[in-house]
């Protein structure tokens, strides 16, 4: 988006505006992320997890790529060149710890990131194309942490690979055949190891082009807000830097500690004991599961227990095992279709009284949904997975259509700043508002 009182770039150093004309990076980069970028005035932390989640991804990058120097994607030694990297690399115990752990955190940020998103109506016009490409980045780390939980060749690693995997085997007549090709053979073997691991290591680097792409689309329209009111002027804007560079900056710092005190200090929290025993075909894990951020989809695919017939026949037309691999991918596949699903004029959902009562039970939902797809499957708690797949689609399919339809919103302010001015007022705080002159303007922007 063009503001028109945006500070424009005009380089003065020699050096800096040779490079500027030939080459404009320094104006693209200050355009991006420096003063030459305004945004609303009233962002709160919770903008602040997109940022944490490219933090995340150069954790991911940065200790992959070491890491990759050192392991041996073959069915013999894999195991063994996870624990050598453990025992005999230097400081490999922590670039493994860490990349293990930054996946983790990668998708608690992300997760937060598109709740967020849901509640603050950031996929509504004309930020469609920014959600769009987001939701395909979650489908690309989806794709790269499951390939990644292969790689170390423990028993769930194994058993996951075989697993999951197996779900194409449900599709009619090509099911079995891309099975066998994904594999590289009729089970997890060498040429399993050798294409997950390749593919490992590339994604990332198409995720970090799709985030590009996801940046760039968003600085077309600007960023969002918490009233979902659009910027009507400078008086409702502040430069990024130093506003939100230090705002973010703060955020990250929370970030990395959390990362260390789970680093340091409880490293396996979030990991399975079983990997911890080398693969073996021969035995079969008691309760296979995948890691804990694939757990609610884990749940709506088990939900499915009974084959959908023909009534008073018995034909069989969809077994129970293909409609929880169609209803798995179509609870991420709904994500895409939500800009045309919830119709509401109103982004934010602290105009929504409604909406917001739906958001928190669906919140509820995927906690539950998580917690089942990490429990054993067996009663209740497969009985609780039907209940809360059921509310899921419910939710996107019939409920945000009828609330959209009959929800009397609050009134919205008439601008960003006049919502950030009655919220001073009633807190008695105007005069304590950063970057705020007498002038209600904005100290620092043109």
């Amino acid at each position: 988006m063009s503001f028109p009182w945006a500070e424009h770039y005009t380089p003065k150093h020699p050096v800096m505006k040779w490079v500027d004309e030939r080459l404009p990076l320094p104006r693209l980069v200050y355009n991006a992320v420096g003063s030459g970028y305004p945004v609303p005035r009233n962002l709160n932390y919770f903008w602040n997890f997109g940022v944490l989640a490219g933090l995340a991804l150069t954790i991911q990058l940065v200790t992959g790529i070491i890491l990759a120097m050192h392991y041996a994607s073959n069915a013999g030694v894999a195991f063994d060149s996870v624990e050598h990297i453990m025992r005999d690399v230097n400081s490999g115990w922590l670039l493994r710890y860490a990349h293990a752990n930054g996946a983790s955190f990668f998708f608690i940020v992300v997760y937060l990131h598109i709740f967020r998103g849901l509640y603050y109506g950031s996929y509504k016009a004309p930020r469609e194309m920014v959600w769009l490409l987001g939701v395909v980045i979650f489908l690309l780390m989806m794709a790269t942490a499951f390939m990644g939980y292969v790689l170390p060749w423990g028993q769930m690693s194994f058993w996951g690979a075989q697993v999951i995997t197996g779900l194409f085997a449900a599709i009619p007549v090509v099911g079995e055949p891309v099975q066998t090709w994904l594999l590289g053979g009729f089970a997890p073997g060498n040429a399993t190891l050798n294409r997950f691991f390749s593919l490992h290591y590339l994604l990332p680097f198409v995720i970090a082009g799709v985030i590009i792409l996801h940046i760039w689309s968003l600085h077309i329209p600007g960023s969002s807000n918490p009233t979902g009111v659009e910027v009507k002027g400078p008086q409702d804007t502040v430069p990024f830097h130093p506003y939100y560079t230090a705002k973010d900056g703060f955020g990250a710092g929370v970030f990395l500690i959390l990362f260390a005190l789970l680093l340091f200090f409880a490293p396996n929290a979030l990991g399975h004991p079983d990997n911890y025993i080398p693969a073996n075909p021969m035995s079969t894990p008691a309760h296979i599961v995948p890691e804990w951020y694939f757990w609610p989809f884990y749940a709506i695919l088990r939900a499915f227990t009974m084959d959908l017939t023909i009534p008073f026949t018995g034909l069989v037309l969809i077994p129970a095992k293909l409609l929880g691999v169609l209803a798995m991918f179509a609870s991420i596949l709904l994500l895409f279709f939500l800009p045309w699903i919830d119709t509401s004029p109103v982004r934010s959902g602290n105009y929504r009284p409604l909406f917001k009562k739906f958001w928190w039970l669906l919140l509820v939902d995927v906690v539950v949904l998580g917690y089942c797809g990490g429990a054993p499957a067996a009663e209740p708690y497969v009985m609780i997975s039907q209940i809360a797949s059921a509310y899921y689609f419910a939710h996107f399919l019939i409920i945000l259509p009828i609330i959209a339809s009959i929800e009397r919103p609050l009134p919205l302010p008439g601008s960003i700043t006049e919502a950030v001015l009655a919220k001073s007022k009633f807190k008695g705080e105007r005069e304590a508002l950063p970057g705020m002159g007498s002038d209600t303007q904005p100290t620092g922007v043109a």
